[in-house]
Parts: C-alpha cells; sequence; structure tokens
C-alpha cells in the first residue's frame, strides 16, 4: 500500500490523511496513536518499555513509555497541535513469555500498559479505546482520518476499535 506510513520498533511517525499509520511487532510493546480530530493529524508511537529512567547517555525518545509520549506531544505541538484536543487509543501489552517469577519486573507488558495510561493521564489525554494483555502479538493500522484503529492478530482474529 502507498499510502501506509510505518512506524518501526521504538519510533514515531506523524501523518494527515490519506496516509495511514502502520506498526507490526507489538507483543509486549504498545502502540500509542494520538489524534486532533479537528485537525486530521495523527501520530503513532510504538513504545518497548515502560520508563527512561534507567538508561544512560542519550537515548531513543521513543523507546520507553515517558519519554515517547513527551516526544510525540512535542512534535505534535511543533505541527499546530493543541495538546489538550488530543484523544488516544493504545494497543499491545501483552505476556509474551512464561515467567517463572511471581513479582512483575518480568511482566513487561503489564508495565508497559500501566506507565502509558499513566502518562496519558498525567498529560491530559483521553484515552477512547484500548486493546492490551493477553499473549498474542498484534499488528495496527491507525486511520488519521477518522481515528479508527485496526488490529490484527494471529489466531485471534481482526478488529476495530
Amino acid at each position: 500500500m502507498d499510502n501506509v506510513l510505518h512506524v518501526g520498533i521504538a519510533d514515531m511517525k506523524i501523518a494527515t490523511p490519506p496516509l495511514l499509520l502502520m506498526t507490526t511487532g507489538l507483543g509486549s510493546c504498545i502502540g500509542i496513536c494520538f489524534r486532533d480530530e479537528s485537525k486530521k493529524i495523527a501520530c503513532l508511537v510504538h513504545i518497548m518499555l515502560p520508563s527512561c529512567e534507567h538508561a544512560k547517555g542519550s537515548f531513543n525518545k521513543a523507546k520507553f513509555a515517558d519519554s515517547g509520549i513527551i516526544f510525540a506531544l512535542s512534535e505534535l505541538e511543533k505541527k499546530g497541535v493543541i495538546i489538550s484536543k488530543l484523544t488516544a487509543k493504545i494497543a499491545g501489552g501483552a505476556q509474551m513469555f512464561k515467567s517463572p517469577a511471581e513479582n512483575d519486573i518480568m511482566k513487561i507488558g503489564y508495565r508497559n500498559a500501566v506507565a502509558v495510561e499513566e502518562h496519558l493521564k498525567k498529560h491530559n489525554i483521553r484515552l477512547l479505546a484500548k486493546d492490551v494483555g493477553g499473549n498474542f502479538g498484534r499488528t495496527i493500522v491507525f486511520d488519521p482520518a477518522n481515528g479508527a484503529l485496526n488490529i490484527k492478530t494471529i489466531g485471534h482474529g481482526e478488529r476495530m476499535i
């Protein structure tokens, strides 16, 4: 598809119609989709980890929930978006591997989902819909024109949120 802008792992892209934003490989990672309905501008961030707190030196801001959200909001503001008008949808956050540990340290998907929701709330961004958890990967396609988030999975079908 010529109208699809691919967002890689630990990557962020902004698009307007007729472009669509797509990312694959969402296991424990989360795809955060931002949209300004009035401007029909959208952003997709593919985060891998909940926090950049222990990252050393320079790091990829899009890799972490906390810095990835701040990075996306900053880039959207440069495009004239008013942050208070943004809404969000998220997908991913699966537990892809069984862990013998009972603590949450190995539950990266769960920790990612919690961190994303906390940071969206911190920035007063309304979360319209989410498809998180489970033990399966996802591919998502986000449409800036209407805000539809198409979620494709293997063995769990396809759905639109």
